[in-house]
């Protein structure tokens, strides 16, 4: 299968710029958001059916992958094996993914509004009870101090070295997979934080790259519910966000047995659950702030 993987992910437009002496006109690069529509295809009986599952606002680019990533962390397909055909109508701003006949389809784990901004998936749930994973999705596996302190503190630089549209327009997110060693495997950007992981996870899943039990999601921005939910999805065993998480992202990394890694700057980093992935000798205990 051949898809288009680039779009135009940045582009000019005049400003006025402002210093302390003048206001001057010029122009600047801007990270383009446009929407894109995942259509999902599928079979009922003999009767073969369409079904639009989202509109997402993205930076253009990696759509078959972030459609493909998007239903994996959905859990409408297990594999890329599950997928039979996939159509990417660039002009029309098109992702048709259309399911092998064998595969079943529960509707309801799709329930969603119609539009997912680029701020935030999750919060276009219709419910508090769709945003729940599959109860056959078990805890993540835990290798005991497997992971060197050293590795958590270079990776947002690793990651942002890849971030060749956020360095033209200062705009977009980024989302990376490491191994335990720190080597950054992969890497994705969108304007939005859950788009660009799931451009990640599409890629690994077309690869069938996944689980990815051994590996590190790095991400540019702060850790949401969505990106922990993604995560386990992928059985990613270990989150590192450069911002702050979200009480119920740490709530569900608890839960489910994930690292989760938060304010990750300047050599500095919190740990807000499962720290016994790290190998180091010096744990204090009992710090009150």
């Amino acid at each position: 299968m051949n898809f288009i993987r680039q779009g135009k992910r940045a582009t000019k437009l005049p400003i006025w710029k402002a210093d302390e002496a003048s206001l001057r006109r010029t122009s600047d690069l801007v990270a383009v958001e446009e929407p894109l529509e995942i259509r999902l295809g599928y079979w009922d009986g003999s009767r073969y059916c369409e079904h639009a599952v989202a509109v997402t606002m993205r930076t253009p680019g990696d759509d078959v992958e972030l459609s493909v990533g998007f239903l994996f962390a959905e859990g409408v397909i297990t594999g890329f094996s599950d997928v039979e055909q996939v159509r990417h109508d660039a002009r029309c701003r098109v992702v048709t993914v259309r399911l092998s006949p064998d595969v079943p389809v529960d509707l309801t784990r799709l329930a969603r509004n119609s539009l997912t901004t680029s701020s935030c998936g999750v919060c276009a749930k219709t419910s508090l009870e769709a945003i729940n994973l599959a109860p056959d999705i078990a805890p993540l596996p835990v290798r005991e101090a497997c992971l060197d302190p050293k590795v958590i503190q270079g990776l947002p630089d690793r990651l942002l070295a890849e971030q060749e549209t956020f360095g033209q327009t200062g705009g977009l997110h980024a989302a990376g997979l490491a191994n335990m060693e720190g080597l950054l495997l992969e890497s994705r950007e969108d304007i939005g934080r859950h788009n660009a992981v799931d451009k990640l996870v599409g890629a690994r899943v077309m690869l069938d790259c996944l689980p990815a039990g051994n590996g590190i999601l790095v991400v540019s921005g702060r850790a949401s519910f969505e990106l922990v939910q993604k995560a386990v999805m992928a059985r990613i065993p270990v989150l590192v966000a450069v911002g702050a998480p979200s009480s119920l992202a740490i709530a569900l990394a608890d839960r489910y047995w994930m690292t989760l890694v938060g304010f990750t700057r300047h050599a500095r980093f919190n740990v807000y659950s499962h720290i016994r992935r790290l190998r180091s000798p010096h744990v204090l205990q009992h710090e009150v702030a």
